[in-house]
């Protein structure tokens, strides 16, 4: 038979509460509430883009390619051995072609900007891509972080700033090889890597605002649909005028088109004002994907 006292029968009809729950008091339960519902969190947080999340986001990324940093240097190799096999070894062949302005240049001196827009265009959207989409659909790494007081527009600066981390190493690295090759011409290249950041910005926005209407992994062959082409008809090998007037305005259209434009402007010496709507092109074409990212990784995590 159970021991009588004070703790049974009336005691609990007067509201009577465990030790641990009393001394938890009022504050400490509306902590563990917010943390457990995020909802809340985020709604009693002022808006804004991005913040300390953003860098601890970036941070654990960081931590996570320590052990994998062969896959970082990786990247370096794909436009460096386009630039040897086809700037160079064809351009043995086809000796100068028309420039900025209708100045001709050398083959390699020509394709070598447009190569570095390339891997600044490859870098950002493979991370901003495929990696985010396997965390998002099958680690759940988003999830975890919005549990925290974390926000969804820090997630995806978190991610973009990855992605351009990740592009400044591959352009640092493929502008050295130009620059020991003798293909960089003008004082104004010194402005090439901002360039090549710009473009990352840009297709990381766009690239991370599409993955979040993705459901499987098939569909990413639209982004080869997309990225192929402008990699092979952006002026990548060879000049605008050889294109038809028609596939000219299309080609002009195209983000890579406005990278290769203002990195071959530099680091040929063609500058003029007319690259500053390029650089309002990328700029427009990054802000809006960042944002769009944010909204909708918070309409599919917190709905």
């Amino acid at each position: 038979m159970p021991e009588p006292g004070p703790r049974r029968g009336p005691a609990i009809r007067q509201g009577w509460r465990p030790p641990q729950a009393a001394a938890a008091g009022p504050a400490r339960l509306r902590r563990i509430q917010l943390r457990i519902v995020p909802a809340v969190l985020l709604a009693a947080r002022r808006a804004g883009l991005g913040g300390q999340g953003s860098a601890r986001l970036i941070e654990r990324h960081a931590r996570v390619y320590r052990r994998t940093w062969g896959v970082l240097v990786s990247g370096v190799f794909e436009p460096l051995f386009y630039l040897l096999s086809i700037g160079v070894g064809l351009g043995r062949l086809v000796g100068t072609v028309p420039g900025p302005a209708g100045r001709p240049v050398g083959f390699a001196s020509f394709v070598a900007p447009a190569l570095l827009a390339t891997s600044a265009m490859n870098g950002a959207v493979l991370d901003s891509t495929y990696n985010v989409f396997f965390r998002l659909k099958y680690a759940k790494l988003y999830d975890a972080a919005l549990a925290t007081p974390m926000r969804a527009d820090e997630i995806a600066l978190g991610e973009i700033g990855w992605a351009l981390i990740r592009g400044g190493l591959y352009g640092c690295a493929f502008m050295a090889v130009m620059l020991a090759m003798g293909l960089v011409h003008s004082a104004w290249a010194t402005a090439a890597i901002p360039v090549a950041l710009l473009i990352g910005f840009a297709f990381a926005g766009a690239g991370m605002a599409a993955t979040t209407f993705m459901t499987s992994w098939q569909h990413f062959e639209y982004i080869m649909l997309a990225t192929m082409p402008m990699f092979l008809f952006s002026t990548t090998f060879y000049p605008l005028g050889v294109y038809p007037r028609a596939i000219q305005i299309v080609i002009e259209c195209t983000p890579l088109y406005q990278g290769i434009v203002l990195l071959r402007g530099l680091t040929l010496g063609a500058v003029g004002p007319g690259l500053l709507a390029s650089v309002a092109y990328l700029a427009v074409m990054g802000a809006a994907g960042l944002h769009l990212a944010g909204r909708r990784i918070s309409r599919l995590l917190l709905r």
